[in-house]
């Protein structure tokens, strides 16, 4: 008989993609103690080695998204400047292994949950007790009982296991009078990848495909024609699946997209179309990346309309803006385009009641299975808008699990607290600013003006007054200070400039926008940390003229910093030091505290 091993915690995630991965780190920075059950053997879902599919988010200038992600992607940079996916696995595994209140389950497979019926708050019929994993290298079991669980599994595992509501499928147009040309709903879904990467090589490299490829004709690929000259080729069209069931046939359909990707890379190789005789196969995916399967219903249903409208929610906890982008059913067989591009407001925003149940009193989810119908899903589904999800979830969950209240109960009572703990973890939010102590704001500012304590941490404003720059620059070794009369410091918060759109980078757009890349190209450019960062710098507190050290650092690779403090000073002097590209001056965002 195989063994048991039982596990309490206050949050179980089930799924260490993106989403579930900020969801654990974010809980458990708050204290929380978490179970983070994936199983695969690396994190990262789609953007992990196993797919390789890029992290995309909002559109627009200065809307990339912060807080962890921005952390996980200057780090990559800086361990990792060939984009190679090996150390990209380490660089996710790291995130999660240094934080100490999450025990991590890889290769470990949520198969069962035990749930309880009865009359909760707010209307919920069940609650989950507990979930079990099967962990196949230690053919041990896991049971997790935990307080509350997030479904950040793509799939939705937990939605079958327990009972909780959801939806397959597109919605008919007039359902949520949506901009849709689906007359009547259906079980359609987008399909999935197995993708592929290829390496330039200074001399040529044959290619000899097995006899059970799809070979292609120039009628099949006309309409997906691929380009090695570019850098934003990353074959996402190797596409099938959304006509059919897009979890019950995902092995067959894998045995359709192994043979699909190898006969288009025949084609590039071998069709004397393109000038592909130095290139190679580098990666060939036989983990189907998929878009869309069940999505949860929650207290509230995103969609097109709210989307495309800009409506504002005044439970704001994340922001999308990629564009409508539906995949046709019939994926890489559909002739004609493969896909829509429909332009979305950026940012647009995303409410905290589409992140739980409305029927399973402690469920969370995270990732493209929030609350959403189907034509919302086509732009909230990417990964940087669902890794801000998961960061939601995670600071949710840990006052839900801290003030022993629901999920919905913190909807109710305790927005403003999930909202400012957002801001302060560097979660940019449309409609809200961050806030600043009183005694900052009528503090004596030196070195610096007004701009670095209001609350506005991007290096330009895009919170609807002006288009003016708000950073401060700093000279190299001055000081930035606040005199006050004598006060307990709760916290300081700092905000650098990480430079979020790349311009201090090397390459294409592409290449200088996305952490990965697809194709290695000979003259593909060495990454480093964006020049504008401040690299070094010193931050001190001072009590009747007594200075002493809070934080000093030669290495820093954190566009923001939320420091508890919890002592008594009079003054604050923050010293910027460096920059990562060496320049006489450090450009300075915000710098205020409570």
């Amino acid at each position: 008989m195989l063994s048991t091993e039982h596990i309490s915690c206050d949050l179980c995630v089930v799924g260490g993609g993106i989403a579930g991965m900020l969801a654990a780190i974010s809980a458990a920075r708050e204290g929380a103690k978490v179970v983070l059950m994936h199983e695969r053997p690396v994190l990262g879902g789609n953007a992990s080695s196993e797919i390789r599919m890029w992290v995309c988010g909002a559109a627009g200038e200065y809307n990339r998204e912060t807080g962890i992600l921005e952390e996980i992607a200057l780090e990559n940079y800086r361990r990792n400047p060939t984009k190679n996916y090996h150390i990209w696995d380490t660089v996710l595994y790291e995130f999660v292994k240094k934080e100490e209140n999450i025990t991590l389950l890889l290769n470990c497979t949520c198969m069962d949950a035990d749930c309880e019926e009865g009359s909760f708050a707010h209307g919920r019929d069940r609650r989950i007790r507990s979930v079990r994993g099967y962990q196949m290298t230690t053919q041990r079991f896991y049971e997790v009982e935990a307080k509350f669980f997030c479904d950040s599994s793509g799939d939705s595992i937990l939605a079958p296991l327990c009972g909780a509501n959801f939806r397959l499928g597109r919605e008919a147009a007039a359902e949520f009078g949506e901009e849709s040309t689906t007359v009547e709903a259906d079980s359609m879904t987008m399909g999935m990848s197995c993708l592929i990467q290829g390496r330039e090589t200074e001399k040529p490299v044959a290619f000899t495909a097995p006899d059970w490829t799809r070979f292609l004709t120039p009628e099949e690929v006309q309409n997906r024609r691929p380009n090695m000259q570019s850098t934003a080729e990353n074959f996402w069209y190797l596409e099938l699946g959304g006509d059919r069931d897009t979890i019950g046939d995902t092995e067959k359909l894998r045995d359709e997209l192994v043979p699909l990707a190898l006969g288009m890379w025949d084609f590039v190789k071998n069709s004397g179309q393109y000038s592909a005789e130095n290139w190679e196969l580098e990666f060939l995916g036989f983990l189907p990346g998929k878009r869309e399967s069940r999505r949860m219903c929650g207290e509230y249903m995103i969609t097109q309309r709210d989307i495309s409208d800009g409506r504002v929610f005044p439970d704001e906890i994340a922001y999308g803006g990629w564009p409508l982008d539906d995949h046709y059913p019939g994926g890489f067989y559909h002739r004609g385009r493969a896909n829509t591009n429909i332009a979305t407001p950026a940012p647009y925003s995303i409410p905290y009641r589409a992140l739980y149940s409305e029927n399973v009193d402690n469920l969370f989810f995270a990732g493209r299975n929030i609350s959403m119908t189907h034509t919302a899903m086509s732009s909230v589904r990417v990964m940087a808008t669902c890794g801000l999800l998961g960061e939601a979830v995670g600071r949710a969950a840990a006052i839900a699990a801290r003030e022993g209240v629901s999920p919905h109960d913190v909807y109710l009572s305790h927005m403003d607290e999930l909202q400012e703990s957002l801001l302060r973890g560097d979660c940019f939010l449309p409609s809200r600013r961050r806030p600043v102590g009183e005694v900052c704001r009528s503090a004596a500012l030196s070195g610096g003006d007004a701009r670095l304590c209001n609350g506005e941490d991007r290096p330009h404003r895009i919170y609807g007054t002006d288009s003016a720059a708000t950073t401060n620059v700093i000279p190299a070794g001055s000081e930035v200070s606040y005199a006050f009369p004598e006060t307990r410091v709760a916290r300081i918060h700092l905000t650098f400039d990480s430079d979020l759109e790349r311009e201090t980078l090397p390459g294409s757009d592409c290449e200088r926008k996305h952490t990965m890349r697809a194709n290695v190209a000979l003259d593909a450019p060495v990454m480093h940390v964006p020049d504008t960062l401040c690299r070094a710098f010193r931050l001190e507190g001072e009590r009747a003229g007594e200075r002493c050290t809070i934080l000093e650092t030669a290495e820093n690779c954190r566009r923001a910093w939320d420091i508890p403090v919890n002592q008594c000073f009079d003054r604050l002097i923050l010293t910027p030091l460096s920059t990562w590209g060496g320049g006489e001056s450090v450009p300075l965002v915000s710098f205020d505290f409570e």
